[in-house]
């Protein structure tokens, strides 16, 4: 149950301000962020079960990351892996509404997609194969979950507010990102209800009603900040997690965009 808020073109400092994390099964491999050896222009961590990635950008300036839906948390054999996706844009030369308004949905299981480029005319684009087709997003901010853009879950609205308010006190910085990712707190019981979880045993649908999820088999892997300044400059943070949530390693990264 990945988590993403973000604030786009809505602060003077920073053309975009995110923070996800990243909710894997612990069994499955990952490479923590870093530059690619095989694609030394592209920024992020790994999957290495695929090849692909989840959240990554690349020194010219472009940024994707991508969610699975709900209904997708068991593998599907058959379809291809949707972290190619935001591996193909990053390394292809397309602008962000054509390639995310041509993309193949039915080859994948649910996706949200956000691709974005930074140059002389900013771009942040979403799409969904369940229904929302592409557009550019108006400045503003928002969530994405494992459902479509501003799913009113409530997790979701939580971590919206609280970025909202780091955004009013100008408290924008990667510890004040990290600490509004580390809630692990699930709510009330109707928070806990409406996690779209009710096929999920009790204590797995508590866990994933957090904004940060712990438990044994399958949680959050990895928390990432990103920051991308007015000038170019580029701040990617990322904090790793093992399966009862203690932290194992920190990442920072800082380049700026290419032309």
């Amino acid at each position: 149950m990945c988590l993403i808020v973000f604030a786009w073109q809505a602060h003077p400092e920073y053309r975009l301000v995110l923070g996800a994390n990243r909710d894997e099964f612990h069994a499955r491999p990952a490479a923590p962020l870093g530059w690619w050896a095989d694609e030394p222009a592209i920024l992020g961590g790994r999957d290495l079960a695929a090849g692909g990635t989840w959240l990554a950008l690349a020194r010219a300036g472009r940024f994707a990351t991508v969610t699975n839906y709900r209904e997708d948390l068991a593998p599907h054999p058959g379809v291809r892996s949707r972290g190619e996706i935001v591996t193909r844009f990053l390394k292809g030369g397309e602008r962000a509404l054509p390639f995310a308004d041509t993309l193949e949905g039915e080859r994948y299981a649910g996706f949200s997609l956000l691709a974005g480029e930074f140059g002389d005319a900013d771009r942040l684009v979403y799409v969904s194969n369940r229904g929302d087709p592409a557009r550019a997003l108006a400045p503003g901010l928002y969530g994405l979950s494992n459902a479509s853009l501003d799913t009113p879950w409530p997790k979701l609205l939580r971590s919206k507010g609280r970025l909202q308010t780091l955004l009013d006190d100008r408290r924008i910085d990667a510890d004040a990102l990290f600490a509004l990712l580390a809630d692990r707190e699930p709510g009330s019981s109707e928070d806990i209800a409406n996690a779209i979880a009710d096929d999920l045993p009790p204590q797995t649908a508590r866990a994933i009603a957090a904004p940060f999820v712990v438990t044994p088999e399958y949680g959050t892997r990895c928390s990432t900040v990103v920051l991308v300044g007015a000038t170019g400059v580029v701040d990617i943070h990322e904090r790793r997690f093992d399966a009862a949530g203690a932290r194992t390693g920190d990442s920072h990264t800082r380049f700026v965009i290419a032309g």
